[in-house]
C-alpha cells in the first residue's frame, strides 16, 4: 500500500493498472471455462458463482449513503443501470436468476465453498459499514474494471455448450456495459474523491485489493475442485 499514489490522475492510472497486474487477473480458469469445461463443470461453476453473489445493486445502494454529490450521482447512475433502467426484464440480478433456472441449478450456502462465501461477506461488510465506505467504493469499482474479461470467457463457454442469447445475456451485458461503467466510475467517483481528500486513495485501493484477493482465492479453489472432478448433472 505504500506505493499507492495520492495525486488524483496518478491514482486513477494506478487503479486502472489493476486490470492487468492485480491479484487473480488473467486466471487460467476462465480460458478453460471458455474452451474446455463440460456442461456439468460449467453448471458447478455457476452454482458457486450464484451462491456467492452479494447483489451488486444493493451494494451500490448501501455504498452511496452520504457520499459527496458528484460520486453519489455516479453511483446512482450505476444503480439505475443495474436495475434495468426501470424495466423488470432488464434487472441484472434477475438475468442471473433466469440463467440459474434455465440450467436447473440450486445455489445453497451448505454446498458453496468458503472462499465464495468469504467474497460475498467481504463485499457486504464494506458496503454496510460506514467506516469502510471508501473501501467499498474501491471494491465495487474494481469489479466494474475487471468483470468484462471474465464475462467474455464465461459467455463463450455457455455459447459453446449450446446456450442461447437470452441465457447468456447476463454475461454478455456485463462484458460490454461494465467497460463504460468502469470508465465513468473512475472519472466521476474515484478521481473527485481523491481530489477532495488524498488520504482516501489508500482506503479505496485497500478495498479494491481485498476484493481481488478474495476473488483470486475463489478462482484457485474452483480450478482445484474442477480438476478433481467437481460437476453437477
Amino acid at each position: 500500500m505504500a506505493d499507492v499514489p495520492e495525486e488524483p490522475d496518478a491514482f486513477v492510472s494506478w487503479f486502472e493498472a489493476l486490470q492487468d497486474n492485480g491479484p487473480g487477473q488473467n486466471h487460467p480458469l476462465f480460458a478453460w471455462l471458455a474452451e474446455t469445461a463440460t456442461e456439468g463443470q460449467m453448471r458447478w461453476f455457476l452454482t458457486q458463482e450464484a451462491a456467492g453473489e452479494a447483489g451488486f445493486d444493493d451494494l451500490v445502494a448501501y455504498s452511496q449513503v452520504k457520499l459527496p454529490l458528484g460520486p453519489k450521482l455516479e453511483l446512482a447512475g450505476n444503480y439505475w443501470d443495474e436495475m434495468g433502467r426501470g424495466q423488470h426484464r432488464g434487472i441484472h440480478t434477475l438475468l442471473l436468476h433466469e440463467l440459474v433456472e434455465t440450467m436447473r441449478i440450486a445455489p445453497e450456502i451448505d454446498t458453496t465453498v468458503w472462499e465464495s462465501l468469504a467474497l460475498a461477506n467481504a463485499m457486504t461488510a464494506m458496503a454496510t459499514t460506514r467506516r469502510y465506505a471508501w473501501l467499498s467504493v474501491g471494491a465495487l469499482g474494481v469489479v466494474e474494471l475487471t468483470a468484462p474479461w471474465r464475462c467474455v470467457h464465461v459467455s463463450a463457454g455457455l455459447k459453446r455448450l449450446g446456450y442461447g442469447q437470452r441465457e447468456r445475456l447476463y454475461y454478455d451485458l456485463h462484458s460490454h456495459i461494465d467497460v463504460k461503467h468502469s470508465q465513468t466510475w473512475n472519472e466521476n467517483a474515484l478521481k473527485p474523491l481523491v481530489e477532495e481528500d488524498p488520504r482516501r486513495a489508500k482506503a479505496i485501493a485497500e478495498g479494491a485489493l481485498i476484493r481481488m484477493r478474495c476473488a483470486e482465492r475463489c478462482f484457485d479453489r474452483y480450478a482445484e475442485l474442477l480438476e478433481d472432478g467437481a460437476e453437477i448433472y
